[in-house]
């Protein structure tokens, strides 16, 4: 691991993010979110999930508020007396997953409709171009309120691990867009090189073309691009969960909390909404810059 570490930080790239202290900070602190998010269950000094453990009588206490005989919450408690910083930790696992796992079938669905709409042509790249038109016309957080509302009418009932599912579809099905427009112009340039062209001659099929060696030379934009759509992907799903259609409402998401906090923020209880909205903008920032420095490193011409 330790070789693997050393030989990326001696390649270009890694040159570039030691000479980035914007980079460096980005990263730092991408890793201690992602980290108290993983580890949640042994980072969070309480478990907002334990209802046996709320006491009501501690809700919407200030921060570092303490008293003999009782806990002292460091950021403050909300309405149901679950600890701020806790929720923070376990929103933020929620928040993450559904933003990784959204951008990941976003990608996989638009990197293949692209590759394909870009190396054949023709009608399926007219017919898959205009269902980009036509998804493009619409606000993407209009078509996953739409497509949350409609998942959760449908399933009025359902597990929470349902209601955890047409989110993350409601937020990929806005994504891929994105994606397959920009490996379409990518693919359509790399299919008329030599390259390509000497494997047809020899007999390669088409999707192995594609596959092994279109591919590859396509997925640099793709990676930033990726990079930068986990944060909006991040706030889109706390945009839902503030309309009250994201996430579970008995789950301690970002959006969720300051939802909550957002009923209590005139009355002096302002940390309830506070500290979920900054650790919402610090996740979203970090991933943004690092996105921008990846975009930057891949790019010789923007150095």
């Amino acid at each position: 691991m330790s070789n693997i570490l050393a030989r990326w930080l001696d390649s270009d790239i890694g040159y570039s993010f030691r000479r980035s202290p914007t980079a460096i900070v980005a990263a730092a602190l991408a890793f201690v979110c992602i980290f108290c998010a993983v580890f949640a269950g042994w980072v969070a000094p309480h478990d907002p999930f334990d209802l046996s453990t709320l006491e009501l009588s501690d809700a919407r206490l200030p921060p570092a508020w303490s008293a003999e005989g009782r806990s002292t919450y460091l950021l403050g408690t909300d309405d149901q007396g679950r600890d701020i910083l806790s929720a923070l930790i376990y929103g933020a696992r929620i928040s993450l997953v559904v933003g990784v796992v959204s951008v990941v079938l976003s990608v996989l669905a638009g990197v293949s409709l692209g590759l394909l709409a870009g190396f054949k042509g023709g009608w399926i790249d007219t017919f898959l171009m205009r269902v980009c038109d036509v998804m493009l016309s619409f606000p993407a957080i209009l078509v996953a309120l739409l497509i949350a509302g409609v998942g959760r009418a449908m399933f009025p009932n359902a597990h929470d691990s349902v209601a955890f599912g047409v989110l993350i579809i409601a937020i990929s099905l806005t994504g891929w867009v994105q994606y397959a427009r920009t490996v379409r112009g990518s693919t359509m340039v790399e299919r008329g090189k030599e390259y390509v062209q000497a494997a047809r001659v020899t007999g390669v099929s088409p999707p192995r073309i594609m596959l092994r060696h279109v591919l590859p030379n396509v997925l640099g934009p793709v990676l930033v691009l990726a990079t930068i759509q986990v944060a909006t992907a991040i706030i889109t799903e706390a945009t839902l969960s503030f309309l009250g259609v994201g996430v579970p409402p008995t789950s301690p998401s970002l959006g969720t909390l300051i939802r909550i906090g957002n009923d209590y923020l005139f009355s002096g209880e302002w940390w309830i909404t506070i500290f979920p909205g900054v650790m919402l903008v610090l996740i979203a920032l970090s991933v943004n810059l690092l996105g921008d420095w990846l975009r930057d490193a891949l790019n010789p011409r923007l150095r």
